[in-house]
């Protein structure tokens, strides 16, 4: 056994029922290293690290860790062995306190055998200052943001004191700042001798913190390089097996008439006044920094949430909107943020979470699904938007992230929405479905629909809106064309409120050069 790798998985097969997962694929993780794992949604990356975590039994190949060969029973013997793993899909104890959902199974007793909880809070306080994390360790997770939830399963993880740490898209829901203190974090964890294997989508935060990169592609290993060694175009290409020139194929669309209108709409809790026009065939894009108000807005006007005032029209004609319902017969759509959640319904069939917003659509009269017209119309939506999967039958919740994207967007589809809103479409995606997601949308607007899309990634935001809407701390701060002119910096002053100071600093800078 090799003493200078701290993980090797040889040859590892991974199958279930009609998908073939991983294909004999390898990796070698060394102690003290940034490992980043890159690949689309499919290539087996997450399925990998659930054999290395013990939730998965790989059905042949062989685990090395730490100069043994291993076979690992579950989750908890995995744990022993020094093995934690953040996960992409969050699954927390909302109704429970952040400390008990930290220490869930290993709480601290008292000489009684009783859960001392005085000892589990200040343990708790501890875990969360060294993440910078402020919030009361007694807090109910259902109150946090995703992205406190996010930091929260990141303190849990560190604090098993691992020997190899796991991070399955961990800055999915992460504003720049909170990325910045992780990536302080992990970089202390590797001072340390412990080993990292991270997995993200984003480029630019690989070619930042890892140290190595491994891909692969559809179940199969392409390849492993020293991060300094490959060039984003090289990587682009293992991964998807083609070049991505065009990530954001923006099309001219024709802009229309004023299709929804938003007018002073509140929120008791989360935003107030908040007016806004889309047109048809436009893409208006929200930005705004995490705990802007951005997705509280949309759930209120598609009736998630209830508003204290405001008014909403479609095609010029004042509606009320009071349930999901009501928003779905006036024509919208909205795709959720967190897909696990609020979104897919993991235990059902391709088929069902297609066709479930549509249901109606395919009974007869007595009441029975029409089974054969509802397979057909899923199956020509599933061809549409190029979903991979074995048959409509598959559970959804054995493909991919992005492949579970695609039948959200697909479900909708179905619907045939007028108005649609897009809440972080790509979150979590590979830049090829990335792309094919931008190119869907570009399409959409161009047969005229209205398109309001919110994105945490200004790049995103700039290269696929004609307008964008930008808010802080629950008010609209701007609303400004997307011209050519227009720069990341000027959004970010928007986002934080300082519009002014960075007009005034940019008439310096232009006094200076003259």
């Amino acid at each position: 056994m090799s003493d200078e790798y701290l993980l090797e998985m040889k040859q590892i097969v991974k199958t279930f029922p009609g998908v073939n997962a991983l294909r004999g694929v390898d990796l070698k993780v060394r102690p003290g290293e940034i490992h980043a794992l890159m690949g689309e949604n499919g290539a087996g990356k997450s399925t990998l690290m659930k054999c290395i975590a013990g939730i998965y039994r790989p059905t042949s190949g062989e685990i090395v860790f730490d100069g043994q060969v291993r076979t690992l029973y579950g989750p908890s013997e995995a744990l022993k062995l020094g093995i934690s793993m953040i996960h992409q899909e969050l699954s927390p104890v909302l109704h429970r306190p952040i400390m008990e959902n930290i220490w869930l199974g290993r709480e601290p007793l008292n000489r009684f055998g009783l859960i001392d909880h005085k000892k589990m809070y200040e343990m708790t306080k501890e875990v969360l200052k060294d993440i910078e994390l402020k919030e009361d360790p007694a807090a109910l997770m259902a109150t946090l943001t995703v992205a406190k939830m996010q930091m929260v399963e990141i303190a849990k993880a560190v604090s098993y004191n691992s020997k190899l740490l796991i991070m399955d898209e961990p800055t999915s829901a992460l504003t720049e700042k909170e990325i910045k203190q992780l990536f302080s974090i992990m970089r202390k964890l590797k001072s340390q001798g412990k080993s990292i294997i991270f997995i993200s989508h984003k480029l630019d935060e690989i070619y930042e913190i890892a140290d190595r990169i491994t891909v692969y592609r559809d179940g199969a290993y392409i390849g492993s390089e020293k991060t300094e060694d490959l060039k984003v175009d090289q990587l682009i290409n293992m991964m998807v097996g083609r070049d991505v020139n065009e990530m954001f194929p923006k099309i001219p669309c024709k802009i229309g008439g004023v299709k929804l209108e938003v007018k002073n709409l509140s929120n008791s809790r989360y935003f107030r006044d908040v007016s806004f026009t889309v047109r048809r065939g436009e893409i208006l894009g929200i930005a705004g920094l995490v705990g802007a108000g951005r997705t509280e807005v949309v759930e209120t006007i598609f009736g998630i949430r209830p508003g204290i005032g405001g008014e909403i029209y479609v095609d010029g004609k004042k509606v009320e909107i009071r349930s999901p319902a009501d928003a779905i017969r006036h024509g919208m759509a909205w795709l959720t943020e967190d897909r696990r959640q609020s979104g897919i319904f993991p235990m059902l069939t391709v088929q069902l979470n297609i066709a479930i917003a549509t249901i109606p659509r395919f009974l007869n009269r007595i009441g029975f699904i029409k089974e054969t017209r509802m397979n057909a119309t899923c199956d020509e939506y599933v061809k549409k938007i190029q979903v991979k999967t074995p048959s409509l039958f598959q559970r959804v919740e054995n493909l991919s992230g992005g492949n579970q994207q695609k039948v959200l967007v697909a479900r909708w589809l179905m619907t045939e929405p007028d108005i649609l809103f897009l809440d972080e479409p790509t979150r979590g995606i590979d830049v090829g479905t990335k792309s094919e997601i931008h190119r869907l949308i570009t399409t959409l607007a161009g047969q005229g629909k209205s398109i309001v899309m919110i994105s945490s990634e200004l790049p995103e935001v700039m290269g696929m809106s004609d307008r964008i809407m930008i808010m802080h701390q629950g008010k609209v701060t701007g609303i400004v064309e997307n011209t050519k002119d227009l720069t990341q910096e000027e959004l970010m002053a928007y986002a934080t409120n300082t519009v002014e100071e960075y007009k005034e600093a940019c008439l310096r800078l232009q006094g200076g050069k003259k």
